[in-house]
């Protein structure tokens, strides 16, 4: 017995470590068990409180389109919806995004002669109406420094035309009486810019006055002016007609937008000397304009875009899902059949941090049917066929949707981030695509040669000591699709162009020679050298600044060539009128994206 004993006590001294595992084990076995079985009792809970979380718009109610967040959770959607749709907020231009990245400005060894600065306008409400109770496009309720600082300005130095608080440009010209800031401060007027569009501007502006006011001598006062004179200077003075130049279509969300930036970039009396002259086209063509050979190139690229959409059943129906909650569409409209004004809408919600929009419909699925019959009846016999069958498709889903409504009652569903996906996915795909197709090349070339032309004649103007320091083109996304095509700038983003966009042409004099030289820097980024006249060994390297970070510089005499002799090679044409007579031969597989 005393031998078993002794036994059996040198067997537990020796498995001691072994008996601490077990126990360990069992311990945490019973701590995960208890957690997992409290988390059910409260997941249980809260679909009791919730209907079972199935929602109005869940599967079996034929209320919208399917979506991968349906029937998830609400509240982990929410919290996530921002960081989830961040990608597409891009194009919202937030303000966090407008920073100084590749600008040049000041190059060792080198002297800024000009700028001439393209932008596109900023954040405004969508082109159809939409329906947009509730949604803020102001800034925030703290304010933002520059708008405060903005609009104090105004009120100090603008007189009323009629006593409201709206201020008006009182000088002669194209744009006498046009408001100089948007009439509501949180509002998303049709077409039109908003108090978050003026902020973009100014903060453009602010980081143009921190690169390019200094070096272009742009901050001298008359009394400086005066005293480099007496010195046997070359002045940077007193602004005059020729020293900033600026144009603008005449719509009021280019004209404000310009004025925005340029009230932050100017002194302010240089602001107020200022004088706006009107572009009469958005490419800014001024005078070589008419061109039937760029409306037939954009229209295959349409059709192009149209048999893309015809190919994704599941995205025509959350367009038509979305574009029906969004838009103010009535049955004769014909219908929506374009994915862009669908994303327009859109962004009128993701670009100022609103809720999916939801919608409540009273009907029966005869009325429904109708609706959906309607889409395909106001077809127009002008319309080609690709269109037609757009019109048709686009009626399915309607058709689909009114058949599994019930009889009666009235319905609610929401547009999900699952929907919003699939809708801009798509939309960022073809966008992609059809900046890389070789009708968006030779459009942009028709559709931006008068443009170009201008912007050449004002560089040589810059080197040939003219006062001009400044030019600025305010203008649409359109405008910078047409230049970038043209100049073969393609993007991430492909032809879709930003809130607040700016494409800078930097025209620089070399210190140690008379050699003059430009670089293209687009949203801050440098694209020299995705220009075909500029890439490789056709562009100088520099050192930008003192970290060593570098700068390609291209030969003016480059784009002068590209103008004058390689322009029109694509289209197999040697002029302008030439070329928008000709129809150029389709190259392999150029009716595929």
């Amino acid at each position: 017995m005393r031998l078993l004993l002794k036994e059996l006590t040198r067997f537990t001294t020796q498995h001691r470590t072994f008996y601490c595992y077990m126990f360990l084990s069992l311990w945490i076995f019973l701590l995960i068990a208890g957690m997992y079985r409290y988390m059910g009792n409260a997941e249980h809970s809260g679909n009791l409180g919730n209907g079972g979380g199935s929602g109005v718009y869940g599967p079996g109610t034929g209320s919208a389109p399917a979506s991968s967040n349906i029937g998830g959770d609400a509240s982990t959607a929410d919290s996530s919806a921002s960081q989830r749709f961040a990608k597409y907020r891009e194009r919202c231009a937030p303000l966090a995004q407008l920073t100084r990245l590749d600008d040049g400005g000041i190059l060792e060894g080198w002297k800024l002669q000009g700028v001439l600065l393209v932008i596109r306008h900023g954040d405004r409400g969508a082109m159809s109406h939409v329906h947009a109770q509730g949604i803020n496009c102001g800034v925030p309720v703290d304010g933002d420094s520059l708008v405060n600082r903005y609009r104090s300005f105004l009120h100090n130095s603008s007189s009323s035309a009629s006593g409201s608080n709206h201020m008006y440009w009182n000088k002669v010209g194209p744009f006498h009486g046009f408001p100089l800031l948007p009439a509501t401060e949180r509002g998303c007027p049709l077409g039109q810019l908003t108090y978050k569009g003026i902020a973009q501007l100014l903060h453009v502006g602010d980081i143009m006055h921190q690169i390019y006011a200094h070096p272009l001598g742009l901050l001298l006062k008359p009394t400086q002016a005066q005293r480099l004179s007496q010195l046997g200077t070359t002045p940077h003075t007193l602004l005059n007609s020729d020293e900033v130049v600026v144009f603008t279509t005449r719509y009021r969300r280019t004209f404000q937008s310009a004025l925005a930036l340029l009230f932050a970039l100017l002194p302010a009396d240089k602001w107020l000397a200022l004088n706006v002259r009107e572009s009469h086209s958005m490419a800014f063509c001024f005078g070589d304009c008419s061109c039937a050979q760029s409306v037939v190139l954009q229209r295959r690229l349409a059709s192009l875009a149209d048999r893309q959409l015809l190919r994704r059943p599941d995205v025509l129906a959350v367009m038509q899902w979305i574009g029906g909650t969004l838009l103010q569409h009535t049955p004769t409209e014909g219908g929506i059949t374009n994915p862009f004004e669908v994303v327009d809408a859109m962004l009128t919600v993701l670009c100022h941090d609103a809720n999916l929009p939801c919608r409540r419909r009273n009907g029966s699925q005869t009325a429904s049917t109708q609706h959906a019959q309607e889409l395909v009846d106001v077809i127009n016999i002008d319309q080609d066929e690709t269109s037609s069958n757009l019109l048709a498709a686009a009626a399915e889903p309607a058709q689909q949707e009114a058949e599994a409504m019930p009889e009666t009652g009235e319905t609610e569903a929401c547009v999900e981030p699952g929907h919003v996906d699939a809708l801009m996915s798509f939309a960022d795909e073809l966008s992609l695509r059809s900046a890389r197709h070789t009708y968006y090349k030779r459009s942009g070339l028709l559709r931006a040669y008068g443009m170009i032309r201008h912007i050449v004649g004002y560089m040589l103007k810059m080197i040939s000591g003219d006062r001009t320091k400044f030019v600025l083109y305010s203008g649409h996304d359109c405008t910078l699709q047409y230049l970038t095509a043209a100049l073969g700038i393609v993007t991430k983003q492909g032809q879709t162009i930003a809130y607040a966009s700016r494409l800078a042409f930097e025209v620089y004099r070399s210190e140690a020679h008379t050699d003059y030289y430009f670089r293209v820097v687009y949203n801050g980024r440098d694209v020299t050298q995705q220009i075909d006249f500029c890439e490789g060994g056709k562009s100088l390297r520099v050192t930008r600044d003192s970290r060593g970070n570098k700068a390609d510089l291209c030969p003016i005499e480059n784009i002068i060539r590209f103008l004058h002799e390689d322009y029109f090679a694509p289209l197999n044409a040697t002029n302008f009128k030439e070329a928008c007579v000709t129809s150029v031969g389709n190259p392999p597989k150029a009716n595929e994206f």
